[in-house]
Formats: C-alpha cells, structure tokens, sequence
C-alpha cells in the first residue's frame, strides 16, 4: 500500500504555517544582591517583584519577597544563604510560594516548599499557592459533624466538630501533642485526611512522630510537614501555610481532612526574627503590629463548606506553648480569640498523674454538643459539672477539713472519675468504648470498686464487652445512637461483669 502525498499543498500548507510562526517573547527581570547578612537579602533592580513572589538566585537558592521599595525588594532566603554574596544575581520567577498538593503526598513528608525529606522520589502533578482566601460566610456550613479523637476526656467534655478550630493550649512537656497525635490515629477508619505541620521542633522530634504514625498505620492517610530548626527563619513562617494548602486541596475535594500546627509559638517567634531583621517596627514584646493578621488569615481557611461546594471540611488543631500556665500572654491571646474554643493543658494536673491533664474551669467551646453524636450526648450531660464541682471541692477538703456525708459521696465519686478519664496515648477508644465507660459511671457500679482498681476495671469491663457483646458495641459504633433496647442490653451486660468481677 502506498500513500501519495500532494507536494503542492503540503508546501503551500508548511509556508502558511511558518509565515504565521511568531516567537513567545519571555522576559525576566534581574536585579543585584546589595547586601546579604542573617538570611535577609535586599536586591535593587526588581521593581516589578510582587509581594510574595519567589526570586531565584545564583546556585539554585530561593527566596520570597517580603518587603517592596522603590529600587528594589528585600527578601528571606528559603535556605541557608552561604552562597548569596553581594553582587550575585536575582531573577524575579514570576509567581508566589507554592506547594505540591494531591494524592501523592499521602504518606509523605515534605519541607514548606514541597521537597521530600524521606529520601524517595515524589511524582509532583498538581501546585498550590501556600497562601489563600479564607471560604466567605455564604459558602460555609454549620459544623455539626463530631471529629472524634478518641480522647474520653475531650469527646465527652469538649467535643470537636469537623470544620472546628480548637486550640490546644499549655506549658511545655503537658501533652499538647499527644492530644493532636491521638486524634490523627483515631481517624485512621474514619476517611479523614491528617495533615500534621512541625514547626521549629528537632529533626530527632519529628522522626519518633512519624515512626509512631508509621506503628499505628496512620501514616498512610496522612501528610507530614515538617520545617525543623535547623531550617531558616523564612521556611517556618511558610510551613503553617503550605500545611493549610495540602488539607485545603482535599477539603475542595469534598473530603473531610484535619490539620494540625505544632506550635504556632514557633511561628509566631520566627515572624518576629524575620521582621526584625527586615526593618519593621515593632509592637508589644518586640512582635510587628501584624502578627495578629499572621495566625487570622491562617486559621480561618479552616471551614466546613457547604453542600453546593462540595461538602468538604478543614479542621484546625493548632497548639500554643505558655509560659508558667500564662494564657493572657500577646500571642495566647490572640490566638484564643481567632479560634473557636481552647483544650487548656494544666502542669498541676499533669504532674499529679491527671492525663491527660484538661482544666474544664478553663475550657471553651463555641460549638459544644452541636458536634457530640446522640448516643455520647446522652451518656455526657453532666459530666462536665461534676468535673468541676469534684475539682473545686477536692481543694478544699486537702486542708483536711471535716466534711459531712454528702460531701464525701462526691468527693468519693470524683476520685473514681478521675480514675475514668485517665487515658494514655496509646489508649484510643471508640465511640462505643467511651458510651459504655461513661454509662457504668452513671449506673454507679463503680462506687464498689476501690479507686486504685477502676484503670483494672474499665479494662476488663471493655475487653469483656467487645469479646462478649460484640454486637451490641458494633451497633452503637455504626448508627452512633444509643436507643432504648441498645441502652438495656448494655446496661445488663455492665451489670453482670461487675457482679462477677473480683478484682
């Protein structure tokens, strides 16, 4: 078979095209290095740069413009800046810090500007800006979805919904972070995707983190992010921000993810060095007057969309460190009033052994129990009061002041209570699980059983129930409802194992 080609109009077709070739001009504006010292370069000549944009210098070293002028910009290096001398080369590249978002990052750890620091390649297909408008009002939804951690102590007491943004709040070495990690491990069947953000914390910090993540299976549906510090002042600024845009691709995916920042203390001590070194005025404990404007643009990208959005949700863990428990210090303070409610960590608790350490005197929530399934709303009433009522009380009688009957009732029942909430990190319990312990607390089994023993006791009582009832704790688990025939069986079976139990 041959194929006859009409030289004629194949000519006549290649010089039409070659007469309408015109060449893509690109131009690329270059500036000089002026000086270089702690990071911060300015560069003359760019007077084109955007706010935000990236600029390239000589030896592949990157930077972002933070500062504009009329001859020029100045500028924080993303890196070490060894190699930036005075007189070197800067390119303007003509967009914004970005990062890799997608799929593909699941079970990843990446730096604020999307390279893998797990040694293995990373097939990069879709980029997101780091920074972005926040969802308006019109295209939110009301957050009434729980997000559960698997916390007793916090689902019951301070329930997180999805789209929520709950601050984790309190000194150093008080198990801030265990709360956030032991919601990341609980979503490991929930289809939520984590995101966790390190910020200015040691490479040795986020290693044990990720091999926990790794232990437990989480790793899998989760993206690490991660700016150690070791890492420029620049890199930690942008980590908080990269974080928000891998969770917000899922989110405008119709998926739920959940998003942590560890710590934003760090991050706001990392703006502080930055704009001090650019120059800017500075305000109260030598923070610029925008710090606020830092975390608000940040935490309001976190929202539940509604349905004609998608449906997605993003919800925001961010973590605060205090100094010797001063929640009214400038960047606690501020962050308290952006997000909507505080998890605040006490050292007096912790130390006495009360963990996870959660003072509900201080404790907040603007969503409460719109964000708690029914079958927990009926087994949690009033747990909180009593909580309180047991803490305020236990103050006084270790005076060892003489108290009547009632008064000891509930100083008795706080102390097992107490023994009740006490939870360690690699104790995550299902719905059913915190139904049942909290409901044998309010069928009063427990007043029988020496408070040294109840830890003994709800992990017997647990381990008899999914062994023995399995059913039963399946149904609650799958309809999240605890009707009136589920609420007899389980009463019955809570019943009969403390009859039996012998300590």
């Amino acid at each position: 078979m041959t194929l006859n080609f009409d030289q004629g109009s194949m000519g006549a077709f290649l010089k039409e095209k070659l007469g309408s070739f015109e060449p893509e001009m690109v131009s690329y504006e270059y500036g000089t290095v002026e000086s270089c010292a702690d990071d911060i370069v300015y560069v003359s000549g760019l007077t084109r740069a955007k706010y935000g944009e990236l600029l390239e210098f000589e030896n592949d070293v990157y930077g972002i413009a933070l500062d504009m002028s009329l001859n020029g910009v100045s500028a924080a290096l993303l890196g070490r800046g060894s190699s930036v001398l005075p007189g070197s080369i800067a390119r303007g590249t003509g967009r914004v810090a970005d990062v890799c978002v997608g799929r593909e990052l699941l079970g990843r750890i990446i730096d604020p500007i999307g390279r893998p620091l797990d040694g293995m390649e990373l097939d990069i297909r879709e980029y997101r800006a780091v920074e972005s408008p926040a969802p308006s009002i019109m295209d939110r939804a009301p957050v009434d979805t729980p997000l559960e951690t698997g916390v007793l102590a916090v689902d019951s007491m301070i329930p997180i919904g999805r789209g929520q943004r709950e601050l984790i709040i309190g000194d150093r070495q008080t198990g801030k972070t265990s709360i956030a990690l032991s919601a990341m491990i609980n979503q490991k069947d929930s289809g939520v995707i984590c995101v966790y953000c390190a910020i200015g914390q040691k490479a040795s910090s986020v290693a044990n983190l990720v091999r926990e993540l790794e232990e437990s299976g989480t790793m899998k549906h989760s993206v690490v992010v991660a700016s150690t510090a070791a890492d420029s002042a620049a890199m930690q600024y942008l980590a908080p921000y990269a974080a928000c845009a891998v969770a917000e691709y899922f989110m405008l995916k119709g998926r739920d993810a959940l998003v942590i920042y560890d710590d934003l203390s760090k991050h706001a001590v990392a703006y502080r060095a930055m704009s001090l070194l650019l120059r800017r005025p500075s305000g109260r404990e030598a923070y610029p007057g925008d710090v606020f404007y830092l975390h608000s643009r940040l935490l309001e990208r976190a929202a539940r969309l509604s349905d004609e959005k998608g449906g997605g949700s993003l919800t925001a863990l961010p973590i605060i460190e205090t100094m010797a428990g001063d929640i009214s210090a400038y960047i606690p303070t501020n962050v308290i009033s952006i997000t909507d409610g505080q998890i605040y960590l006490e050292s007096e608790l912790f130390h006495a052994g009360v963990r996870p350490a959660v003072n509900v005197g201080l404790w907040v929530s603007r969503v409460g129990r719109a964000a708690q399934y029914s079958a927990m709303k009926k087994v949690s009433g009033s747990l909180r009061l009593e909580v309180a009522q047991y803490r305020d009380m236990a103050v006084f009688a270790q005076f060892g002041a003489d108290v009547d009957a009632a008064t000891k009732k509930l100083l008795d029942r706080g102390d097992r209570m107490t023994e009740l909430l006490k939870q360690g990190k690699e104790d995550i319990l299902k719905l059913s699980g915190q139904t049942a312990l909290l409901l044998a607390f309010q069928m009063d089994v427990l007043s029988k059983i020496p408070v040294k023993a109840v830890t003994a006791f709800k992990s017997a009582m647990l381990k008899q129930l999914y062994n023995g009832s399995y059913a039963l704790m399946n149904t609650i688990d799958t309809t999240h409802d605890l009707n009136e025939k589920t609420e007899a069986a389980l009463k019955k079976a809570i019943q009969a194992f403390a009859d039996s139990w012998e300590g």
